[in-house]
């Protein structure tokens, strides 16, 4: 019996597991002891990965959809040669942008670019991603608060902490083994937090709770902040010496006074001054966000808001401090930093003279071939394709006819595509039914790669089972599309993922995400590596654990963090007297994962979980409408669209909210097309919404 480590690649912890295997099967999947990240322990999610080595398809080669409509199995020559000659024909014929991409934050570093060398610098296409959907709000403010797109805390932060403040986050259910860290910490007196207009399994764990009105969130960080400076309960020497524009900030927030935030939020002026007070108490103040702030029309700002208080009260850079951002999935920072979407590879912008000239000579390539400026954004991409101006779409290991906001729109688009793609494990998910080519690969447990961490820590995905006949990895078919292109020498240095790594290691070179000190082999078996990483400061930088900004010093040209603000929005899509509800939506059990693509797989989660659609309602509110536990309703969203849904009903929920987990197609069927200004991510948080009993009591699956 061999063990191989290799690493989860489920949520953004990248929890290391050791795989026993004997006959090319898992015996067992054990938590690996001593990984910094999770130490011995996992979720059920992670424990389950060793139940999907059995993965069925119909059979391990493409398949192209024919006049009638059939799938024909073709090999992966041919499969490869038309996806590569149809791309061409629709760009030869309506131009470079009329095919795109959509990738997701599950693939490799690896995987992610060289879908971008292929895609954006030799196609000049558009690839954006599901990261999208969950991380662009952070980036965004990161890169214009800090100066770049750089999570400074560590997870042993969360554990150092004597105030911890979850804003938007439920890690009991989303991010279990994060969590697990908060039980550990040892601080006397420590003191969790949870702002959230629903009361979370997080928030039900909590020392405090603060239930505010759904999207009233930023007037009351900018409430909090008021009062802060009010009171003096502010780091003088932190704020002079490592930050700019708190001047013009302290002025603005002078206009978000107590009586204010309170009217707005539905939180008590006692609520907000209690909570400012806490801030102030603390010694050690962590704030963490997650979807419930990133997933809004006015996101950026709120999580810079969320900076702000670090920022002001001088809770960054230190132990069990700081502002952070808790990613969503195992590789959403890989693509942000290394998928050529945003920024170019290891970072920095298309047009800046220095970076096009270092990523050339790195890549072997001329700078012509490189892409000249950031991708469509995925909004735009789906809307191009509605608007008649993309043809031709290629998606990898995402599922957007589920996840994607307003899922009926991407189910109009595809009937529009000359092409469609679909690149996964399995052929059954909602994308896949109406694609022209499916490419089938392998699952993780088959493959090899680099994954990077919600807190920049790289850890390595090796293989724990050899390929059947015909099976490839998705880096391998990426690859045999570019050379039926006919990339040629555009593909020197591309041949593997261990040659990939070594090139995007060059690309990182003097960059804040530099990795160039790491090497292929040492990641294999080590408890993982935090970035920045540079050659020849690996001594200095062996702690298994390190934040940035310890010396105060950010990525902007001053290195001084910046204040960054803006007025509260009036509300877009306010509720209104037909659409008086509103709808929220987020994670229903540890166990579900996204779309349940892969989850279903696994028997003791299946038969726990809901198999239709439900949410969650007040129970006064349900009592008020006549409606018993189970009982199916028809909602209607203010976008014009309608689904069904079985009725949980709770305290947990405030009166006039609605909560559905997003593992559902019907959820998405309801978000609305509206979009944060900065980060284009689609605010899916807050739907106005209207119901009608239909007074079918149905069974409770599971149990």
């Amino acid at each position: 019996m061999k063990k191989v480590q290799s690493t989860c690649n489920y949520c953004a912890l990248d929890c290391n597991l050791d795989f026993y295997v004997e006959d090319n099967r898992v015996v067992k999947a054990v938590p690996t002891k001593g990984y910094p990240v999770n130490d011995g322990f996992c979720c059920i999610k992670g424990l389950s990965l060793d139940k999907q080595q059995t993965t069925v398809k119909p059979n391990s080669l493409p398949k192209i959809r024919q006049e009638d409509g059939s799938m024909k199995t073709v090999s992966w020559e041919e499969g490869f040669s038309y996806v590569a000659d149809k791309l061409k024909e629709i760009q030869g014929k309506y131009g470079q942008e009329s095919v795109a991409g959509i990738s997701t934050g599950q693939l490799t570093l690896e995987e992610f670019a060289i879908f971008g060398h292929v895609m954006r610098n030799y196609l000049k296409a558009n690839v954006d991603g599901n990261t999208r959907l969950c991380m662009a709000t952070a980036v965004v403010a990161h890169k214009q608060s800090f100066g770049f797109d750089a999570p400074g805390y560590t997870l042993q932060d969360l554990e150092l902490s004597d105030t911890i403040i979850f804003i938007g986050s439920n890690p009991v259910v989303a991010h279990p083994i994060l969590w697990g860290r908060v039980r550990q910490n040892q601080v006397p007196g420590h003191k969790v937090i949870v702002i959230d207009p629903r009361k979370s399994e997080t928030a039900m764990n909590a020392d405090y709770w603060y239930g505010l009105r759904w999207r009233s969130d930023l007037l009351l960080l900018y409430t909090v902040a008021n009062l802060l400076i009010e009171k003096d309960w502010i780091d003088h020497d932190f704020i002079r010496e490592h930050t700019e524009k708190f001047e013009e900030f302290k002025d603005f927030v002078k206009a978000y006074t107590l009586e204010r935030g309170a009217e707005g939020t539905g939180l008590s002026k006692e609520q907000i001054l209690e909570l400012a007070e806490l801030i102030h108490q603390g010694k050690r103040v962590s704030f963490w966000w997650t979807m419930g702030v990133n997933q809004g029309y006015e996101a950026v700002r709120t999580a810079q808001a969320i900076i702000n208080l670090a920022l002001m009260t001088g809770n960054i850079g230190k132990p069990g401090t700081g502002a952070n951002s808790i990613t969503g999935q195992c590789n959403a920072m890989g693509s942000r930093a290394y998928s050529n979407t945003a920024v170019f590879f290891g970072g920095g912008d298309f047009t800046n003279p220095d970076r096009r000239k270092r990523i050339s000579k790195v890549l072997g390539v001329g700078e012509e071939m490189l892409a000249d400026k950031p991708t469509k954004t995925y909004n735009q991409i789906i809307e191009g394709i509605n608007a008649g101006e993309i043809k031709g779409l290629w998606i990898l290991c995402t599922n957007p006819r589920h996840s994607w906001t307003n899922n009926e729109t991407f189910a109009s688009a595809v009937k529009k595509l000359e092409l469609f793609v679909v690149q996964d494990i399995y052929d059954t998910i909602e994308s896949a039914e109406e694609c022209t080519v499916f490419f089938p690969v392998v699952p993780g447990l088959k493959k090899e790669g680099t994954y990077i961490n919600l807190e920049r820590r790289l850890s390595a995905m090796r293989p724990v089972l050899k390929r059947g006949e015909n099976e490839i990895s998705d880096y391998e078919a990426i690859l045999g599309v570019g050379k039926a292109l006919g990339m040629g020498d555009a593909l020197k240095g591309w041949e593997t993922p261990k040659a990939c790594f070594a090139l995007m290691k060059e690309c990182s070179r003097n960059m804040p995400c530099d990795i160039t000190g790491v090497t292929w082999d040492g990641l294999e078996n080590s408890h993982g590596i935090q970035w920045p990483y540079p050659e020849g400061k690996e001594e200095e930088n062996k702690e298994e654990q390190r934040r940035l900004y310890g010396d105060g010093r950010f990525f902007t040209p001053s290195k001084k963090a910046q204040f960054v603000f803006e007025e509260v929005k009036k509300n877009p899509l306010p509720t209104t007297e037909a659409f008086p509800w509103v709808l929220n939506t987020g994670r229903g059990s540890v166990g579900q994962w996204h779309t349940q693509s892969r989850t279903k797989e696994v028997k003791f989660v299946e038969d726990v979980s809901a198999k239709k659609a439900y949410l969650y309602m007040n129970a006064r509110m349900a009592q008020e409408m006549g409606i018993g536990e189970m009982e199916e309703i028809q909602v209607y969203s203010i976008n014009g669209e309608n689904a069904r849904f079985a009725v949980k009903i709770t305290e947990n929920v405030q009166y006039g909210e609605l909560y559905a987990p997003i593992h559902y197609i019907e959820c998405n069927k309801l978000t609305p097309s509206l979009y944060d200004s900065y980060s284009k991510e689609p605010s899916y948080k807050a739907t106005p919404v209207r119901f009608e009993k239909i007074g079918e009591i149905i069974k409770e699956e599971g149990k």
